[in-house]
């Protein structure tokens, strides 16, 4: 277990991360809407989740879900979260590692790369699920994407961040992804909480690794220039 508290890394294109905030709005909205919103928990989820079996013709939701285009839901259950927990774990990445990679690319590319990434996990999730009846929900596929795309990008800035059960390190960022991969890798292939969408996880951090090469400023000297910083840094 790995939770990023603070990385320290100022931003150098833009004041405020619009989108990373944004996102976490949207996500804190939607929520909010589904716990205490007209409709309730259930409905929300079989009209927003992925849920493999519908997206591959193999089962049939009641008339009326979901409530957009079945492929659309490979989207949008990005944004549905199940609980405060699940909400609270994925928006603290996001806002911890968000900023910096918008700042890396730009408030639209950066929306774009997010949902991209979500995409390429749900699809993940969708391919290699023992249980396609389940549904999938949660910005974790996105959120991976932009752990990836920070670990490119800042492989050697020191994040503070608790560790196991609490323990309050400062590592760097290769170190303390690092652990959080091979969390993720262990728990996909060794057999984690079957509640949680391991190959999602995944496939977002693979898409993000990607995709971050061809969305990041094509040159950018003041990235060149925090990268050399780091590779001259003391370990």
């Amino acid at each position: 277990m790995f939770l990023p508290l603070h990385d320290g890394v100022p931003l150098q294109h833009m004041k405020t991360p619009l989108a990373t905030r944004a996102l976490i709005g949207l996500c804190i909205l939607v929520y909010l809407l589904t716990f205490f919103g007209p409709i309730g928990p259930d409905a929300m989820v079989g009209g927003f989740g992925l849920i493999p079996g519908v997206l591959f013709d193999t089962e049939v939701l009641p008339e009326g879900f979901p409530f957009v285009p079945v492929e659309l839901t490979l989207a949008t259950n990005i944004l549905l979260h199940g609980s405060l927990f699940h909400l609270a774990g994925n928006m603290l990445f996001l806002w911890v590692f968000g900023d910096n990679v918008e700042d890396a690319m730009g408030h639209l590319r950066f929306v774009l790369f997010f949902v991209l990434c979500g995409v390429a996990a749900s699809l993940a999730h969708a391919f290699v699920t023992p249980d396609p009846h389940r549904p999938l929900i949660g910005a974790s596929g996105g959120v991976s994407g932009v752990v990836a795309a920070y670990l490119i990008l800042y492989p050697r800035v020191r994040i503070w961040g608790l560790f196991l059960k609490g323990i309050p390190l400062r590592l760097p960022a290769y170190w303390a992804i690092g652990f959080w991969f091979a969390f993720q890798f262990a728990s996909a292939f060794l057999g984690g909480d079957d509640a949680v969408g391991w190959f999602a996880h995944l496939g977002g951090f693979a898409a993000g690794a990607i995709l971050i090469p061809l969305m990041r400023h094509r040159y950018d000297p003041v990235l060149a220039r925090v990268e050399a910083q780091e590779m001259q840094a003391p370990r």
